[in-house]
């Protein structure tokens, strides 16, 4: 029994530490939101790179948390101008459908949908439309959850739906993130 313990020592001794979440520090675009790692990159960034890149976003976060896919926006702004990007070409629109609508929604209605709950994605929506980020929610999934345009946070616009919103933002040049 003692050689499998030491033998186990020895192994466990000799893997790597796992990276954690102590790795991650605010990005300097967006300090609030979006955490970001520092990378030794081996794939340059050309010089005078323009990302226009949309994100498509149909799961809603736990009641009173916030949307993970929506810090993936903020992280993808903060990690680039970390890398040397200018903001100005970074173009980036986010599709919302699905439950991932309601996370887009003033308080009144989020409250009605999420146990009395409050919006913790408004400051987040607040900042990432401050940079730019257009918003726009589907209008099938908002008929089906009955939210009206009023209903939507400030810079978050309503699309007829989010298959529309994606064949326009396609035709603008914006490629579809996978995650």
């Amino acid at each position: 029994m003692r050689i499998v313990l030491s033998i186990f020592a020895f192994f466990a001794f000799l893997t790597p530490a796992i990276a954690g979440p102590e790795n991650f520090h605010a990005g300097t675009a967006i300090p609030e939101f979006g955490q970001i790692a520092d990378v030794k990159s081996e794939q340059p960034i050309p010089d005078g790179a323009v990302f226009k890149v949309r994100f498509d976003v149909g799961k809603g976060a736990d009641a009173g948390k916030m949307n993970r896919q929506l810090q993936t926006v903020a992280r993808f702004i903060n990690m680039h101008v970390a890398a040397g990007m200018s903001e100005d070409n970074i173009q980036l629109a986010v599709v919302l459908h699905g439950k991932g609508a309601t996370d887009v929604t003033r308080d009144e209605y989020y409250s009605t949908r999420h146990e009395h709950a409050q919006n913790a994605n408004a400051a987040l929506v607040e900042a990432l439309a401050a940079k730019n980020v257009r918003f726009y929610v589907c209008g099938q999934t908002a008929a089906y959850y009955d939210i009206d345009n009023e209903d939507l946070l400030p810079g978050v616009k309503m699309s007829l739906s989010a298959l529309t919103a994606h064949a326009v933002l396609n035709g603008e040049g914006y490629a579809l993130n996978p995650f």
